[in-house]
């Protein structure tokens, strides 16, 4: 059974049990009603047949996709798609819906406005949520998120990078030995860091914004 249906079960049943035992709950509309578990909005959605956050991510990806969008349009469904990976939940839930790969395909778009997105997306997607963080080094992006860090040549897009890069590499060791070994030399000469060490790891984030200042 769909994990919203299964919620909507479980919580008809609890209110259903919850009138049954106080009458008053129906026929007396001054009663208080007994407080029972809510529902999600996304199980709610699911009621009113409303779209689901992962109808919305999957929508939100093909526009950015589709060669019939305006690059202006692309942008606000990449926003959109970016306020909905906030949540940890939608954010684990990229993998599942495929959606992962044409997110990190669209960090080497010919439009620096999306590679922008891109990197802001992969950001908020991998902050403090392992699962995600670990995807990346899957799909060999910490490479790619360097170059644009780095070398390309719009600001925005190299601080978007570099935001990307910071929310990897915090407290994720592998994520952190790969952009160690993929920077250029001036700027990962500590081989070696914890990523537990928050102060070391500000230290060379702070190195590739000043970089990206000076390009």
């Amino acid at each position: 059974m769909d994990a919203n249906m299964n919620q909507l079960l479980k919580w008809s049943i609890e209110n259903s049990e919850a009138t049954r035992n106080d009458p008053t709950a129906v026929t007396d509309p001054k009663a208080e009603r007994p407080s029972g578990r809510g529902i999600n909005a996304e199980a709610l959605a699911s009621l009113m047949g409303g779209p689901s956050d992962a109808d919305l991510m999957r929508e939100a990806m093909a526009a950015i996709l589709s060669t019939d969008i305006s690059l202006h349009n692309k942008l606000v469904a990449f926003d959109n798609f970016e306020q909905l990976i906030e949540t940890i939940d939608n954010a684990n839930n990229m993998e599942s819906l495929g959606l992962w790969t044409p997110l990190v395909q669209q960090l080497e778009s010919e439009e620096a406005e999306l590679r922008k997105m891109a990197a802001w997306c992969v950001g908020t997607a991998v902050q403090n949520n392992v699962k995600a963080q670990d995807r990346l080094v899957v799909l060999g992006a910490i490479p790619t998120l360097v170059k644009l860090a780095v070398h390309d040549p719009s600001q925005a897009v190299r601080r978007k990078a570099i935001y990307a890069l910071s929310s990897e590499v915090r407290n994720f060791q592998l994520g952190l030995d790969k952009v160690l070994a993929a920077l250029p030399e001036e700027l990962g000469d500590t081989k070696k860091l914890d990523a537990g060490d928050m102060d070391g790891i500000d230290e060379i984030m702070e190195k590739l914004r000043e970089g990206a200042k000076q390009i």
